[in-house]
């Protein structure tokens, strides 16, 4: 893992480094034997510090550093607010004990200390290797990137809100605000769990952190009807079947690629999401809410029996070596060569079979769906992602109603012929 400087540290002065405080208070604790100095109610120091003044909070605390069995006791400073939130010292110091108040607790016990590194080490290993093969790949990815990079030197009690943001505005520059959010969750998720285990450390709080503006946001795009039907007409054999199966119930790619033949329920015309595969490993569904049975379509359980009929029973969809299909494969080997054949643009990062996903939900809308109906659909927990992420067409009564307006306002306007506008 890579090397680097350490980000400024809150809690660093003219009388030294965290580190050196640390080494000051092992040395002292060997001193003595080992032992600790007895613990004592404590209230802290409160001064104000910089240009744009802000209070801060300076204590000590008990905490047991890698490799020593005894705690030792630490300086640690804290930013309790600026002077407009606090205008006086004794409001500051108000503040100043409500974090204390852990420390001066009678059930209180010092914290275990260790490097981010050294901790995302053992968080892979013990709780991340548990999780889904998807989620565990994003989470070692934003570790490996990002986190690690550029706070694996930091001991997790240092990684405050002022560390926090320093690595919030060292990536804004490089990823999309979304990443950026993802890698926090990544990193909120990991310092959680250190909380738990009785580490010293701060969890992530999104809102004392400060994000770049939003930038003119891309909308995805989904293929129009017409494109979908064109694709499902020219697509042979079991891409045929992938691609039907996208566009006209609106299934995520692993949830198609994770179908077998006891899934589907002809009689009752239904069909069941009960895997999904990612990357040709199997896996659980996205979410509980993702595992439902859903509404089979006369004209789709005609291309699915008859597909069914000319293989062996278990899953539906393997590629030539008998094994589940990679996504990716799947598009670059089948869906874009039938696309230029088509002449349908091809866009990176969004030809996939998202877009069919996009598609379904349009229609389902534009044919007047309620949005309850759409998000039980898509298996949407939140109704708001399905209208927010999904709605790309506009429905007849919005239109009719700004042409209302429109009409009262240049009534000599001539009408012209009412069209299905999809926003692509």
């Amino acid at each position: 893992m890579a090397s680097h400087p350490l980000l400024p540290l809150p809690d660093e002065d003219s009388s030294g480094s965290s580190a050196t405080i640390a080494a000051e208070a092992i040395e002292s604790s060997a001193q003595k034997g080992g032992s600790m100095a007895q613990r004592r109610f404590q209230r802290g120091t409160v001064f104000l510090r910089g240009k744009n003044p802000v209070w801060v909070g300076r204590y000590l605390e008990d905490v047991i550093l890698p490799g020593s069995p005894n705690p030792v006791r630490v300086r640690k400073s804290v930013v309790l607010g600026t002077k407009r939130e606090y205008p006086t010292k004794r409001l500051a110091q108000r503040r100043m004990e409500v974090i204390l108040a852990r420390i001066n607790d009678y059930s209180y016990r010092p914290g275990r200390v260790a490097t981010v590194e050294q901790f995302a080490e053992r968080w892979m290993a013990q709780v991340v290797s548990k999780l889904k093969s998807s989620t565990a790949h994003g989470y070692a990815a934003h570790l490996k990137n990002q986190i690690v990079p550029l706070l694996g030197k930091l001991r997790l009690d240092q990684l405050g809100v002022e560390n926090q943001q320093v690595f919030v505005t060292q990536i804004a520059g490089k990823v999309s605000r979304t990443t950026t959010k993802n890698i926090l969750a990544t990193l909120s998720s990991m310092l959680g769990t250190a909380k738990n285990w009785g580490y010293a450390c701060e969890t992530v709080h999104l809102n004392r952190l400060v994000f770049p503006e939003r930038g003119v946001r891309q909308r995805r795009t989904g293929f129009s009807p017409s494109q979908a039907a064109q694709i499902i007409a020219t697509a042979q054999g079991q891409y045929r079947v992938m691609f039907a199966l996208a566009a006209m119930t609106g299934l995520r790619v692993g949830e198609i690629l994770g179908l077998q033949t006891s899934d589907f329920d002809f009689e009752r015309r239904i069909f069941h999401v009960r895997r999904s595969v990612w990357r040709g490993k199997l896996q659980t569904p996205k979410s509980t809410s993702s595992e439902s049975s859903l509404p089979l379509p006369d004209a789709l359980a005609a291309i699915v029996h008859e597909y069914i009929a000319t293989i062996r029973p278990g899953f539906l969809f393997l590629n030539n070596r008998g094994s589940l299909f990679i996504a990716e494969n799947v598009v670059r080997q089948q869906l874009v060569p039938i696309l230029r054949a088509l002449g349908i643009p091809i866009i990176p990062r969004q030809t996939s079979f998202h877009a069919f996903r996009h598609l379904h939900t349009s229609m389902l809308l534009a044919a007047g769906a309620p949005a309850s109906v759409a998000q039980a659909q898509l298996r949407h927990a939140d109704p708001r992602v399905t209208l927010g992420i999904y709605g790309h067409v506009i429905g007849d009564e919005q239109r009719q109603a700004v042409e209302k307006v429109a009409a009262i306002l240049v009534p000599t306007c001539p009408k012209q012929k009412p069209v299905g506008e999809w926003i692509q």
